[in-house]
């Protein structure tokens, strides 16, 4: 008893998480430039069936704040997730974790990057 599983977090703990948005615009370019990094907290098949090209996984049921790449100048971590909410909850344990430097979310998640036509990357493809 104590133990929280991965993943969970509670509401008071949900109302300090710091969120900031990250527009598709702005994921584009900070992909294309090399800006950000994006770390998708969805499971292993979700990965594994499409997800955003250039992306990293660390699912969120397993989720590994020690995994996370170190804070680096002129680097901004995002997590992505299917629709926002994995990505949210990924924020306040790598928060919680003591990475301040990690705020940032592409709440559209693979939802919103698949409505607008962006390129999806398979399994095979990443081969």
């Amino acid at each position: 008893m104590g133990r929280k599983r991965a993943g969970i977090i509670t509401m008071a703990e949900a109302a300090k998480i710091i969120v900031e948005d990250v527009s598709l615009k702005d994921l584009k370019a900070g992909l294309a430039d090399g800006s950000i990094v994006l770390v998708d907290v969805r499971e292993p098949h979700e990965y594994a069936a499409g997800h955003i090209p250039g992306s990293t996984l660390n699912p969120l049921q397993s989720f590994d704040p020690d995994a996370l790449p170190p804070a680096a100048p002129g680097k901004r971590i995002v997590f992505s997730c299917r629709s926002g909410r994995r990505s949210i909850a990924a924020l306040g344990l790598a928060q919680q974790a003591g990475r301040s430097d990690i705020r940032a979310h592409y709440p559209g998640g693979m939802l919103g990057w698949e409505g607008a036509g962006e390129p999806v990357e398979n399994f095979e493809d990443s081969l």
